[in-house]
């Protein structure tokens, strides 16, 4: 069993100076199977191509467990100039954006914060949009535009099932949502009506997008070589552009468009069963005590929502095999903070310091580099396998340069993430020129970038 890939990428940060060697023996007996092995990258790489494939499909065999979503979602051209709008909702507070795009000027971002109240996020699905459409208002009557006519991006980060660029019917609430008759309802109407309702809210709401394709758009206006973006944060998903010819299940002519986005959903790559070939006791534990059970297997690996819990039940592991010091506390937790605090501090007496502080009084320096490999070990195999899928997609594309714009919390503030991906990267696909940049905010600026787009097209063509 090689690990050739692992080792000769990031073995120096797998290496232990202060544990004696018969604890590390009982350390790695715990945490070895994480550390993928070369035959197990090439599966998971062959599996994640096969699925992809299939998603693409206009009549498979089977169903994928990757949804490769049509956004409808073009090119940016780079020659976009005027005004346009972006309402962002996903969560709690969602904003309203204006962009004013000009070539020759850095991006202007106008941003307003709200709240949707409790009420209305669990209420009647109209009164929501009726909120949603007074906000609106409130914002063009501040920055003085009402009645002027504008372009709306509308992202919206809940599962929907797109049609057109304009249109998307939602599969079923996420988060702290839950209002009535919503799902399977088309919402970009649902989002006009409410505007024509309102005096003055002369509002063209000419695209839904998700946060991926935002971000992917971000990228494109900060380099113009992005072809590919990823959320990498609480939850995970990844966009890409794919020829049109080779969307299966996209039909008729559509002159003049070359490729467009394609939304994998890869959060959910598994779960139908494909990836149980590498998942650990651990990895199961985690999905049954999940709010989501057997959904969302892929970033249930290592997306910043689970990679601290994971983290957390290693570490029982071993406390109770007597190879870490107890905790006092009868129960502790672990976050996706703490696994990047831990990782960005080489100083161990600044790890012990912070163990003691969560009630594990009788830890000691050989502890602390204990937990610091743990840390190590879930994040390297996280950044792999992100890095195995994105380097499929390099090759898939087989463009000359690539860049992979990148929003997320956990690729932000993980001191090592980016780094191990980039070694990875360069492995898997060593024939490919890439590189990664944070494109941050692609939510919402990404969204007011997608309507800019769009007026410059025949919108007609970009439905299914």
């Amino acid at each position: 069993m090689t690990r050739n890939i692992i080792l000769q990428n990031v073995g120096e940060d797998l290496k232990f100076n202060i544990v004696p060697d018969s604890r590390v023996k009982k350390v790695k007996l715990v945490t070895d199977p994480y550390l993928l092995p070369d035959d197990i990258i090439k599966q998971v790489n062959e599996t994640f191509e096969s699925e992809l494939e299939l998603g693409l499909k206009k009549n498979p065999t089977e169903l994928s467990s990757l949804q490769m979503a049509n956004t409808f979602v073009p090119k940016l051209f780079g020659h976009e100039k005027g005004d346009f709008l972006a309402l962002d909702v996903g969560g709690t507070n969602f904003r309203v954006i204006l962009l004013k795009l000009d070539p020759e000027r850095e991006l202007d971002c106008i941003v307003k914060y709200y709240t949707v109240p409790e009420p209305l996020r669990l209420g009647e699905g109209e009164l929501l949009f009726e909120f949603l459409a007074e906000c609106m208002h409130d914002f063009l009557e501040d920055k003085g535009l009402l009645g002027k006519k504008l372009p709306l991006g509308f992202c919206f980060s809940f599962p929907i099932i797109q049609t057109g660029i304009d249109e998307g019917i939602l599969i079923t609430w996420t988060k702290s949502f839950e209002c009535k008759n919503v799902v399977g309802k088309e919402v970009v109407e649902m989002l006009k009506h409410a505007f024509s309702k309102q005096k003055g809210v002369n509002v063209d709401v000419v695209a839904i997008i998700d946060d991926v394709t935002g971000t992917m758009m971000m990228g494109s206006y900060l380099d113009k070589r992005s072809a590919i973006g990823m959320i990498l944060g609480t939850g995970c998903n990844a966009a890409y552009f794919e020829r049109v010819e080779r969307i299966e299940k996209w039909e008729g002519k559509h002159p003049g468009i070359d490729e467009v986005i394609i939304d994998i959903e890869w959060g959910a790559f598994g779960d139908n069963g494909v990836l149980d070939f590498m998942k650990t006791e651990i990895d199961k534990d985690v999905d049954q005590a999940s709010l989501f059970v057997n959904n969302f297997t892929f970033e249930k690996l290592f997306a910043g929502e689970y990679i601290g819990d994971i983290v957390r039940r290693v570490l029982s592991l071993l406390i109770e095999e007597n190879v870490l010091s107890k905790c006092s506390m009868e129960s502790w937790t672990f976050t996706a903070a703490d696994v990047s605090n831990t990782l960005e501090e080489s100083n161990l007496q600044k790890i012990l310091e912070s163990l003691k502080s969560k009630g594990f009084l009788q830890a000691t320096l050989e502890d602390a580099e204990i937990v610091h490999y743990v840390c190590t070990v879930i994040s390297v195999r996280g950044a792999l396998l992100v890095s195995i899928c994105l380097s499929s997609l390099l090759r898939r594309m087989g463009k000359e340069d690539v860049t992979i714009a990148i929003d997320g919390s956990l690729f932000k503030h993980h001191p090592k993430y980016d780094k191990y991906m980039e070694k990875f990267i360069a492995t898997l696909a060593p024939n490919q020129k890439f590189q990664l940049i944070l494109a941050e905010d692609g939510s919402g600026k990404g969204a007011g970038l997608v309507a800019a787009v769009v007026t410059s097209l025949d919108a007609s063509l970009l439905h299914s």
